[in-house]
């Protein structure tokens, strides 16, 4: 843990005092330079705190708001004023490139050039500064410590099913990986009212989890091929298919269990030289749609406040998704989440 400085609030910013922020594996990527962000960074885009601050041009937040931050998107382009911010032109520069739009550091340190807005908020810290666009505002009544993960890895499997995918009741779904994407992808299922929700997932401890959470099958890939165990549940097939894995094998053995006209959605982060194959006769024959997807489609400033509600409502048991860690302890919260000890870590800053 080392201090640092916060520049000074620029109009159209915010800053939030972090409750707690969640760990993801894009965290880890970009740590390990699969996504080459300028180093040193604070990491962190998962963060759920307070506002203490407003910038003069902000008129529809106050101090004391509860909040979420989620990605951030340039506003501006196409895709932004289509509400599909997810896909914004600017993404990578606005997310990765270690300062604002126009260059300057929202982080400074004397002698050394330190980089921030990672996703717009670098809120692997006490305090974060970030862009209106991606401080969503959401009700006191929903555990704020718990949230940040709505940011990205629950809204991404969340919106993938609700979004994305658009499921319908009584239809059936396969989830490969049950980690904290795939479960909540597993609890929007349920939310949608899927007839079948089948879970592949080799940790015992998150099968079960993913039964408590609204599965009606799991499944073991250690017990026999996944593509035979689904097909004695789903004989035709299953209708949509949400890979989390990322892993070529396995998203090319989903293919040959997923249904005619069945949707295979991949969520996976891997590395940009990773390919699949894909037979182009047997995808037209039976016509597959196959579709990369990002943060769930999710327009966050919608649907966030939707995830909160459901929430609320007892729909989304999220405090059963989460373990809480010091934010010192870091490092342990990345091993503990990898090996399956915990689902999602969530780091306090004290």
């Amino acid at each position: 843990m080392e201090e640092l400085k916060l520049d000074t609030l620029k109009a159209d910013e915010v800053l939030v005092k972090i409750e707690g922020v969640g760990m993801c594996h894009t965290d880890i990527i970009s740590r390990d330079q699969s996504i080459p962000v300028p180093l040193p960074m604070v990491l962190g885009h998962e963060g759920s705190g307070r506002i203490i601050e407003v910038g003069s041009k902000i008129d529809d937040l106050q101090v004391g708001d509860h909040v979420v931050l989620s990605f951030l998107s340039c506003g501006s382009c196409g895709n932004c004023l289509d509400n599909i911010p997810s896909y914004c032109h600017q993404f990578p520069e606005v997310n990765f490139a270690g300062t604002r739009r126009d260059g300057s550091h929202t982080i400074v340190d004397e002698g050394e050039k330190i980089y921030g807005n990672y996703f717009g908020q670098s809120s692997f810290a006490t305090h974060a500064l970030a862009n209106r666009r991606n401080v969503i505002k959401v009700d006191k009544n929903a555990p704020l410590a718990c949230l940040g993960p709505l940011g990205c890895g629950f809204q991404t499997g969340a919106g993938s099913v609700l979004r994305s995918m658009a499921c319908e009741p009584d239809s059936n779904i396969v989830i490969i990986g049950g980690g904290s994407v795939g479960m909540s992808a597993v609890i929007a299922a349920k939310i949608a009212r899927c007839r079948n929700i089948i879970l592949v997932e080799p940790m015992s401890v998150r099968r079960k989890l993913g039964l408590e959470m609204g599965a009606t099958h799991v499944i073991d890939p250690h017990a026999g091929p996944a593509a035979d165990q689904v097909r004695r549940i789903l004989p035709d097939g299953a209708q949509y298919i949400l890979d989390n894995t990322g892993i070529p094998a396995v998203i090319e053995e989903a293919i040959t269990y997923l249904a005619a006209h069945g949707f295979l959605g991949l969520l996976g982060s891997v590395s940009p030289e990773v390919d699949i194959k894909l037979n182009l006769t047997g995808s037209i024959l039976k016509g597959h749609r196959v579709q990369g997807i990002l943060e769930g489609d999710s327009d966050p400033e919608t649907f966030i406040p939707e995830l909160v509600q459901y929430i609320i409502d007892g729909q989304f048991p999220i405090e059963k998704l989460v373990s809480f860690y010091p934010m010192s302890e870091i490092n342990a919260a990345i091993i503990d989440q990898h090996e399956g000890r915990c689902l999602k870590a969530i780091l306090l800053p004290g």
